[in-house]
């Protein structure tokens, strides 16, 4: 017998445990008959201003992000999201492959989505290699997500860091300063922008940023559940919160 909510699809959502952003964001995606199911990954909010900080914060989400997973493949899920984006990014494209087994195995063998493979699939959907990125970050943690990018052949054209100094603090990024920040790193040469940073709370304004730009504006939080939801054949148009959902 099916769960009696969740007849469709069931999905686990991992994320730090200072991440207030990505479970509201998620919730509000769910298609009828699909339900979301989170587990937290337990660190601190710790400054990641230098190397050496943010460094601590990722080795923090290295040894709680397996236990978070086995928390919540109990409820059997049928496939699990990965809602943190630096552990991706910063050894560089060449870790992620063993990044993603290594969370496939604690899953237990289940489809895990993580950001770099949901963002390759929304570009690729809207056929886009020029690109413009915002980050939470200080420079510190924008290298890593600039060289990622590079390293993955897209063309970055601008590179916008909200300098956020830690990661409860991330959350605390306005509307305004994300419209701000979508206008300072829009060119007429740039085909598509992508947020990273699952803390930021960007859906809505990336919707917004879609319509006036007349151009692809990737949330982190939407192009995770999408790219779930996808993967594991839902494929409803959910309208009001970009392109991705609505038309792919």
């Amino acid at each position: 017998m099916p769960d009696s909510l969740g007849p469709r699809l069931k999905v686990g959502v991992v994320v730090p445990s200072t991440n207030t952003s990505a479970q509201p964001e998620l919730d509000a995606l769910r298609p009828d008959g699909v339900t979301n199911h989170t587990g937290r990954m337990v660190i601190g909010d710790d400054p990641m201003v230098d190397e050496p900080g943010f460094g601590h914060v990722m080795h923090s989400i290295r040894l709680s992000t397996h236990p978070a997973i086995r928390s919540v493949t109990g409820c059997g899920p049928d496939c699990v999201i990965v809602g943190v984006s630096p552990e991706s990014y910063w050894e560089g494209t060449d870790s992620h492959g063993r990044v993603l087994d290594s969370m496939r195995e604690a899953a237990g063998g289940l489809p895990v989505t993580m950001s770099p493979d949901a963002i390759n699939a929304a570009l690729a959907a809207h056929e886009a290699r020029r690109i413009a990125v915002i980050t939470p970050y200080l420079p510190v943690g924008d290298d890593s997500v600039s060289r990622f990018f590079s390293d993955s052949g897209y063309d970055l054209l601008s590179l916008h860091g909200l300098g956020m100094p830690s990661p409860a603090r991330i959350s605390h990024v306005s509307e305004a300063e994300l419209r701000d920040a979508v206008k300072a790193i829009d060119s007429a040469d740039v085909e598509a922008i992508v947020q990273v940073g699952t803390n930021v709370a960007m859906a809505r304004v990336a919707a917004a940023a879609e319509f006036w730009l007349g151009k692809p504006v990737i949330s982190n939080n939407v192009v995770l559940y999408w790219h779930a939801l996808r993967r594991n054949g839902v494929t409803d148009r959910v309208r009001g919160f970009g392109s991705l959902l609505a038309e792919h």
